[in-house]
């Protein structure tokens, strides 16, 4: 199952019910909300991977929920889709400049939205993966200033450890043998054995797994070598 959250801000419960439900469906985790204010406090604390925004809220609207986010650094960068009842050209422009990231208009059907989703979520992974970050679950890897984080915290690597898991992330989903890691990382003039791959593996899971026992990143394939992959990623899973 995808465990991306989003943020789902309308104020009629019947479409804040049936989105949530929809969601769910499909995997993802869901916080909902009807009001604008309410809004940007759990968007704030929950930092979520995209929101759901409808522009005619009560209280603050939609459009200056929209304004405070691009404003706010720790939560600018969250993909916004509006959710709105308005058709007219004028009020997806507006959204649009607000720096919204995608636009659907009220009544809109449920497959629709769920494609909309998953779209805007792949696209910011792959702007984020060629802006030299690779985010895997709650890892991500800062190729540019070869740091790794868990949770927005540092996780101390050798130099070693950071490429061995940049190498596997690069190749998510794939199983890279023992011998091809031992290559690329020490290369074709080091005369160790696979043995070294296996420690630096065992170092690398209690750093960065939750439990090195039951590991939701890196996977042994038994026999062969590793694999990166969220566990519990639809795509790779």
């Amino acid at each position: 199952m995808q465990k991306e959250l989003i943020m789902v801000i309308d104020d009629e419960s019947h479409i804040l019910e049936l989105i949530s439900y929809n969601l769910e469906k499909e995997g993802y985790r869901v916080i909902a909300c009807e009001t604008g204010e309410e809004g940007l406090k759990l968007i704030e604390k929950y930092q979520p991977d995209l929101i759901i925004l409808d522009l005619m809220l009560p209280g603050i609207d939609g459009l200056e929920v929209c304004k405070k986010i691009r404003n706010t650094e720790s939560i600018s960068g969250i993909p916004i889709i509006m959710l709105t009842a308005k058709s007219e050209e004028i009020d997806k422009v507006v959204g649009l400049e607000m720096g919204a990231d995608d636009y659907i208009t009220k009544p809109f059907g449920v497959r629709e939205l769920i494609a909309r989703v998953r779209a805007l979520l792949r696209r910011i992974i792959r702007e984020k993966e060629e802006s030299g970050l690779i985010k895997i679950g709650e890892l991500t890897i800062d190729t540019e200033s070869y740091k790794v984080y868990k949770n927005n915290k540092e996780i101390k690597l050798t130099s070693k450890e950071y490429e061995l898991l940049k190498l596997l992330a690069i190749n998510r989903g794939k199983t890279l043998t023992r011998d091809h890691l031992l290559d690329k990382i020490w290369g074709y003039d080091y005369y160790g054995e696979t043995r070294t791959i296996d420690v630096h593996i065992r170092h690398l899971r209690k750093k960065i797994e939750d439990e090195d026992r039951e590991p939701k990143y890196i996977h042994t394939v038994r026999g062969i070598g590793y694999s990166l992959y969220y566990k519990g990623d639809d795509e790779y899973a």
